[in-house]
């Protein structure tokens, strides 16, 4: 409580004026005796009331004013006279001066009570008031500080993103999105440069088989956003298996991807023949599909295999010959590897389906002159562009024979991930981010943008989505056999560079096909390919099981 203010007029009386000698005295007046009485008995008289009543003045809490002046009252002297029983309740008034009780001056009035309360009580009100303003206006809240997210993305056009992002920062309006698509080329240098100078991107996309490459930036998913058992039971387990670093995940899916066998359904009707299941099914159809010219030149392909210069995806078809074969591909030597070798290029060298003076496989397939190609299911939109009326289908890998039909067939996954910069100032933000976009409802949203513009959209990481899609002609054997898929580091068209971790190991097994093509012997080739993969895994930190 403010404290009560120090200006009220003293109670004091005055000091008295200057005029008649002190000891001089005045026959008594009877009728000012009677208006001095009328005055401290309350009567009613206006004209001394007027004279003895103290100005009353408006007080300001800010800044408060002088002490006010009390009027003067002038001293009246008189003789003594003799004083009725009446008359006794009237004090007669003492010189300030001289203390003698025989001089007489107009009595002074206190402040009443009341007046002194209600004084008091305007200024407590003032003071009230204007802190209970301060406190209780409103005001416009401070800016929110804003924190913006820095996400490098590769295919997907800001079109296609933005209206999740809005719905994101609609929930959270301290929080901007910015979603920056990068080019391909160089992209890997290009990210790891500016993640190596502290320019970030929080958020950025990175394949799946590029953690040795990027483990000491990546951060570590933190367990409030996803635990480590329901990251397994939600994704397929090649994706619980490539996230992992060390102890623990760092990277989450958006979308997956892996090997598919495509054919052409006009070719396959034609001939009357059905999809392969086994390899040896495949090598038999290859041969019947493929058409020459009396020059034996091939105008029609059974089968786009066997080289490594015009056949799209032959890292991942490699791959997947050796781990259907039981190949350690960290060390990819021995007898197993050697027969997976074998088969591979059997089709140029003995079966000759395919040969160097065919185009691309993915522009020969789309053209109509090749009944089966391998590829991710992307590649369908090349295909679709190329050739819009082309009647074509993805369909199951092919598998070894197998004495158990229910083991599993092995499948070969290559696909996108994204990470979260372990330097970010807004990692906790970048994650809840992340989390959000990976929810079922927001994959469903970010699909059906994606196919308005283009075929379909990403097939579903998450493995609790999978009956959405399973019947679809290009992804639906995709995603069957994603509960099987093993990945490596063998994968094609990941724009790693030439130092990077997919280049190196591409260019070793490359080498390995060409010589057994050119004669070689598949041990030896093999002998040099593993010492090389062998140098390149150590290089990145990368420990053979």
């Amino acid at each position: 409580m403010p404290d009560q203010n120090p200006y009220f007029p003293s109670e004091d009386a005055p000091a008295a004026p200057q005029g008649k000698a002190v000891n001089e005295q005045s026959p008594p007046d009877p009728q000012q005796t009677k208006t001095l009485a009328s005055a401290w008995s309350g009567a009613k008289d206006e004209g001394v009331k007027a004279e003895i009543t103290p100005e009353v003045q408006t007080i300001n809490p800010s800044p408060p004013p002088p002490p006010p002046t009390e009027p003067a009252v002038p001293v009246v002297a008189a003789t003594p006279i003799p004083v009725s029983p009446a008359d006794q309740s009237v004090p007669a008034a003492t010189s300030a001066v001289s203390g003698d009780p025989s001089i007489t001056q107009s009595p002074r009035r206190k402040f009443p009570i009341k007046i002194i309360l209600g004084l008091f009580g305007v200024i407590l009100l003032a003071v009230l008031g204007y802190f209970g303003f301060k406190f209780f206006s409103k005001k416009a809240p401070p800016p929110l500080q804003q924190n913006t997210i820095t996400w490098w993305g590769l295919w997907e056009d800001t079109s296609i993103v933005s209206p999740l992002i809005e719905e994101f920062q609609q929930t959270n309006p301290n929080i901007k999105i910015d979603y920056v698509r990068q080019s391909s080329k160089d992209y890997r240098e290009r990210l790891e440069s500016s993640l190596s100078k502290g320019e970030g991107p929080d958020i950025f996309f990175y394949h799946n088989s590029w953690v040795p490459m990027f483990k000491d930036k990546l951060d570590k998913m933190p367990s409030t956003v996803m635990s480590a058992g329901d990251y397994a039971q939600t994704f397929y387990p090649v994706i619980a298996s490539d996230a992992t670093s060390g102890t623990g995940l760092v990277g989450i899916p958006l979308g997956y991807d892996g090997l598919t066998l495509f054919i052409n359904q006009d070719i396959f009707d034609a001939a009357g023949k059905t999809p392969p299941q086994t390899w040896d099914e495949l090598r038999k159809l290859a041969s019947d599909l493929t058409v020459k010219d009396k020059e034996g030149i091939i105008t029609q392909s059974g089968a786009a295999l066997g080289l490594t210069e015009n056949v799209d995806h032959w890292p991942e078809i490699m791959a997947l010959m050796m781990l259907q074969n039981g190949v350690d591909l960290a060390k990819p030597s021995g007898e197993l590897a050697q027969k997976a070798l074998d088969f591979y290029t059997l089709f140029y060298k003995q079966d000759k389906v395919w040969d160097a003076t065919l185009p691309p496989s993915t522009m020969a397939f789309a053209a109509g002159k090749v009944a089966m190609m391998f590829g991710p299911s992307w590649r369908a939109f090349d295909i679709k562009e190329q050739n819009p009326n082309l009647r074509f289908k993805a369909v199951a890998l092919p598998h070894l024979p197998k004495d158990d039909p229910t083991k599993p067939d092995i499948a070969y996954a290559t696909y996108w991930m994204q990470g979260v910069w372990y330097r970010s100032p807004n990692k906790e933000i970048a994650w809840n981010f992340l989390k959000f976009m990976s929810q079922k409802d927001t994959l469903e949203k970010l699909y059906a943008n994606e196919a308005k513009v283009r075929l379909f959209g990403e097939p579903y990481p998450r493995a609790d989505m999978a009956d959405l899609i399973n019947s679809h002609p290009i992804i639906g054997a995709l995603i069957s056999q994603a509960p099987s898929a093993q990945s490596w580091y063998l994968a094609s068209r990941t724009f790693d560079g030439q130092t990077g971790i997919n280049t190196q190991i591409n260019k070793y097994f490359e080498d390995a096909i060409n010589t057994v093509n050119k004669g070689t012997d598949s041990q030896k080739a093999l002998e040099t390919a593993a010492a090389g993969v062998a140098q390149v895994l150590a290089q990145f930190g990368v420990s053979s099981p």
